[in-house]
C-alpha cells in the first residue's frame, strides 16, 4: 500500500513539473514570436521613412525651381524698371515744371490784375515830367543823374555781357552830358568804391574808365536786382532830383515779387527815381523761358510802370 501511494505521489508531482514546463515554454515562444515579429515592423516604418524623405525631397526640389525661376523674373523686372527709370524721372520732373510754371503764371496774373488797378489808381497822383529829349531802345533819356544797376551773375557774364556793354554805351551816347553818374552790380556794390556816396564826373576820360572796366568786372552777384535798386534810392534820392535808374540783366530769384514792389513804393514815395530795365534772356532747350527770367520781366515791367520807367525785353539769343 504504501508503495502504491508512492508511485502516485511521484506520478502526481511529475504531471505538475510537466505543466510548469509547458507553461514555461508557452511563454519562451510568444516571447521568440514577437522578437522575431519586431524587426519586420521597424523595417515597414523605416521603408515609410524613406518613401516620405523621397516625397519631401521631390517637393522641395521643385519649390526650388519655383523660387529660382522667381529670382529670374525679379531679376529681369528690375533691369527693365531700371532700363526705364531715367524716363520716368524726366517725365516726373517735367510733370512737376509744368504744375510749378502754370502755379506761377496763375500767381502772376492775379499779381499784374492787382497791378493795373493801382496803378491807375496812382498814375493821376504821379508828379508830370516833361516830355523826353530822346529815346533809346523805346526808353526815355531825360535825367540829370543815372545810375546803372548791373546783374553781374554767371548766366550774364557767360550768354549777355557783350550785349549788355553796348547797350550801356548806347545809353551814354544818347545823354551828352549829365551831371553824375554811378554803376552799381545788382547786389548794390559799387563799381568805384572811391565814389561811394558820390558821383563819377560825367568826362570822356570817365565814360572810357567805365567802358573798359565792364569788360573785367566780376563781382558777386546773387542775380536779383532788389538790392541794387534800394541801394540807389536810400543813398541819393534824398538829395538829388532827377534821377534815372537803368536796370540790366536777366533774373530774378527773390521769393517775392510783391515785396520787392512794396518796398520800392515805400522807398521812392514821391516818385522823384525813375525806373527803367532793360532785360536779357536765353532760351532752355526746350525753347523755353527759364522761370528766373520770366519773373525778373514781371518784376521789372511793374516797377518800370508804377515808377515812371520803361521796360525793354530784348529777343532771347
Amino acid at each position: 500500500m504504501i508503495g502504491r501511494r508512492r508511485r502516485e505521489s511521484e506520478a502526481a508531482g511529475l504531471s505538475f513539473l510537466d505543466c510548469i514546463c509547458c507553461g514555461f515554454g508557452a511563454i519562451i515562444l510568444l516571447l521568440v514570436i514577437v522578437k522575431i515579429r519586431q524587426p519586420v515592423v521597424l523595417e515597414e516604418r523605416g521603408a515609410e521613412l524613406l518613401s516620405t524623405a523621397a516625397h519631401l525631397e521631390a517637393v522641395l526640389e521643385d519649390l526650388l525651381e519655383q523660387t529660382r525661376r522667381a529670382e529670374e523674373e525679379l531679376s529681369a523686372t528690375e533691369a527693365a524698371l531700371a532700363e526705364r527709370s531715367p524716363e520716368l524721372a524726366a517725365a516726373r520732373a517735367e510733370w512737376a515744371q509744368t504744375e510749378s510754371e502754370l502755379a506761377e503764371m496763375e500767381l502772376t496774373a492775379g499779381f499784374l490784375a492787382r497791378m493795373k488797378r493801382l496803378y491807375e489808381r496812382a498814375r493821376e497822383s504821379t508828379p508830370k515830367r516833361s516830355p523826353p529829349s530822346s529815346l533809346v531802345g523805346g526808353i526815355p533819356a531825360d535825367s540829370e543823374y543815372i545810375i546803372f544797376v548791373i546783374d553781374t551773375s554767371g548766366s550774364m557774364l557767360q550768354y549777355n555781357w557783350s550785349r549788355m556793354i553796348r547797350k550801356i554805351d548806347e545809353i551814354l551816347d544818347v545823354y551828352p552830358q549829365v551831371k553824375g553818374i554811378q554803376v552799381f552790380n545788382d547786389m548794390g556794390r559799387y563799381m568805384f568804391s572811391g565814389y561811394r556816396g558820390k558821383w563819377i564826373p560825367d568826362t570822356k576820360s570817365g565814360r572810357d574808365v567805365i567802358r573798359r572796366f565792364l569788360r573785367s568786372w566780376r563781382a558777386f552777384s546773387n542775380s536779383s536786382p532788389v538790392e541794387g535798386i534800394t541801394t540807389a534810392i536810400q543813398t541819393y534820392a534824398s538829395r538829388y532830383d532827377d534821377i534815372s535808374i537803368y536796370v540790366l540783366g536777366d533774373e530774378f530769384t527773390g521769393e517775392s515779387i510783391q515785396a520787392v514792389v512794396d518796398e520800392v513804393d515805400r522807398l521812392n514815395r514821391d516818385r522823384s527815381v525813375r525806373i527803367h530795365a532793360v532785360g536779357f534772356s536765353v532760351l532752355e532747350v526746350n525753347g523755353s523761358l527759364p522761370p528766373t527770367i520770366r519773373r525778373f520781366s514781371t518784376l521789372m515791367r511793374v516797377l518800370c510802370q508804377r515808377n515812371g520807367g520803361t521796360f525793354v525785353a530784348l529777343q532771347p539769343r
